[in-house]
């Protein structure tokens, strides 16, 4: 049997229905422990219509007094347990909020091995508090019968908190760790990049003039959207629907969310009024980002960890740099993956999400940290290092590998401009070089050569020379120098590494092992750089 239109759309709705339902109940802290408090009284009553007898090993060994007296420790005692675990919760937000990203915090109440241990002890706390209810007593009489059992049961569930606990302690002390913080998100942010996002292709059909505008119902992210919900609809009124925003951008209320039009301008306008309900359905707005359709809100939350690191607050370069590893990851990942506007067709209607290609991706990762860390050489170094392995998983894409070389220039330039010594610039420049020459696909030569931009020197190695030795004075090293420089690539000089350290090259140039020899390279300082640039 064959479902009609109205049995596809309800099965639709409940699909969108059940994602939404799931990524809420995965952050909600209070689910697992409502649930856990149901299947332990459930679990209570079970144990207390088992008859035992004195005698069972399993079977507690006390009177009625006694069981009533563990039952209100174990209560007492988890109360205490839950508050402690609480306490400690909102600690490790609060540090996490403040040192690396609020975004952040969002994990932290997802993470599984939180809510079991607090299910844990809520049910542990329920179980127990509910046998005082009937242990001892019945009738308002007491009684020396109980369910034994039961009890029992409440000691076995009073250890195993008492284990997780112990475990809780150690999660968390590992879990506010920076090194577990960005391995999270690298993970979370490769789960959507694989399976999350929406198929890229090529450029979308253009919008025509007489596009209709459909407004938004509701203000807030967009968290996901569902072409397999709009396409019928659209097909059904024989239009094209094109949304304006994209997955984790942010609505007004009563702005534009998307487009609809016609074959033509001859046909009838469509009626906006008709698209509400299906937008409404087929496009989720919240109050908050969420990964499930969203790369680019993991990126970011990696990106704050390194702009938090890079403030004067904190001055933790290093910390960035790990940062900019784990992303070299993603867009690693993100370099092999089809990205763009997402298309949908059923026949002339078309249905157009519009995405993040890997040029905005790359704006937003290497925009904010080098701008907050042009001054440091080692955050370009890495910066350039993540474009290098970009290059060298993207395949044959001109564009991606334009935006690679793009944003490598952008890097040097600030670098060029931040960076005071000039000495610290060789590893940018060698850095920027590989990188130009896997986009070029050219096979890799001296890590050291030229800025961008300037004419390389004729006798660079001379120039060099005659600085130092009126800087110096004539002596042994220079000339020592002088004797073994031998002609190196790209039109350079070689000298050994022990007649370079002995006149202090390094002080003004940056030296590389090449084999058994140091490639010295003379680019002059940032002062005649300008002069010879001008001339």
């Amino acid at each position: 049997m064959v479902a009609g239109p109205g049995q596809s759309a309800i099965v639709e709705v409940g699909m969108v229905g059940r994602d939404a339902l799931r990524e809420y109940v995965r952050g909600a802290l209070w689910v697992l422990p409502t649930l856990s408090v149901l299947a332990a009284l459930a679990a209570g009553a079970l144990l207390s219509s088992i008859s035992v007898g004195p005698r069972s090993p399993l079977a507690f060994q006390g009177t009625p007094d006694d069981a009533r007296t563990l039952l209100l420790g174990i209560a007492g005692t988890m109360i205490t347990i839950i508050a402690l675990v609480l306490g400690l919760a909102v600690v490790a937000l609060q540090l996490s909020s403040t040192q690396f990203s609020p975004r952040l915090l969002r994990n932290f109440l997802r993470d599984r091995p939180n809510q079991v241990v607090l299910s844990a002890f809520v049910a542990t706390f329920a179980y127990s508090a509910a046998g005082l209810y009937d242990v001892g007593v019945s009738g308002g009489n007491r009684t020396e019968a109980f369910p034994r059992l039961a009890v029992s049961g409440a000691i076995v569930l009073l250890f195993a908190s008492l284990g997780l606990l112990v475990f809780f302690a150690d999660h968390l002390l590992h879990s506010i760790q920076v090194d577990a913080i960005m391995e999270t998100v690298q993970r979370n942010t490769l789960a959507v990049i694989e399976d999350g996002l929406l198929t890229g292709g090529p450029e979308a059909p253009g919008m025509p003039a007489w596009a209709v505008p459909v407004v938004s119902q509701r203000s807030g992210y967009v968290q996901a959207v569902h072409p397999a919900t709009l396409l019928p609809h659209a097909a059904r009124h024989g239009v094209c629907l094109r949304l304006r925003p994209r997955v984790g951008e942010h609505v007004v209320a009563g702005t534009t969310l998307a487009w609809i039009w016609g074959a033509s301008p001859e046909d009838p306008a469509p009626d906006p009024r008709a698209f509400t309900r299906v937008l409404d359905r087929g496009v989720r707005i919240g109050f908050e980002r969420t990964l499930e359709q969203d790369a680019a809100f993991g990126i970011r939350q990696l990106v704050d960890v390194a702009c938090k690191a890079l403030s004067p607050a904190v001055n933790d370069p290093y910390t960035a740099v790990q940062a900019v590893d784990h992303l070299s990851v993603i867009f690693c990942a993100l370099a092999r993956q089809p990205l763009g506007p997402h298309v949908a067709r059923d026949g002339s209607s078309v249905v157009i999400v519009p995405a993040r290609r890997f040029g905005d991706y790359l704006a937003v990762m290497c925009g904010l940290i080098r701008r907050y860390g042009a001054s440091e050489p080692t955050i370009a170094h890495a910066l350039l290092r993540l474009l290098g392995n970009c290059a060298s998983v993207c395949g044959d894409d001109s564009e991606r590998r334009a935006a690679i070389a793009e944003q490598a220039r952008i890097i040097v330039a600030d670098a060029d401009r931040e960076v005071a010594q000039p000495a610290d610039l060789g590893l940018v420049h060698g850095d920027a070089e590989s990188v130009f020459q896997a986009v070029a696909r050219r096979p890799p030569t001296s890590r050291l050569s030229r800025p961008a931009g300037l004419a390389p020197y004729r006798s660079v190695v001379v120039a060099g020379y005659s600085r130092l030795r009126a800087r110096k004075g004539p002596g042994p090293g220079l000339a020592r120098l002088a004797g073994t420089l031998r002609p190196g690539p790209r039109g350079g000089w070689r000298a050994s590494v022990a007649a370079a350290e002995a006149v202090g090259v390094g002080d003004s140039w940056d030296c590389r092992g090449r084999d058994r020899d140091q490639v010295v390279q003379a680019w002059p300082p940032a002062a005649e750089r300008g002069a010879q640039a001008a001339a």
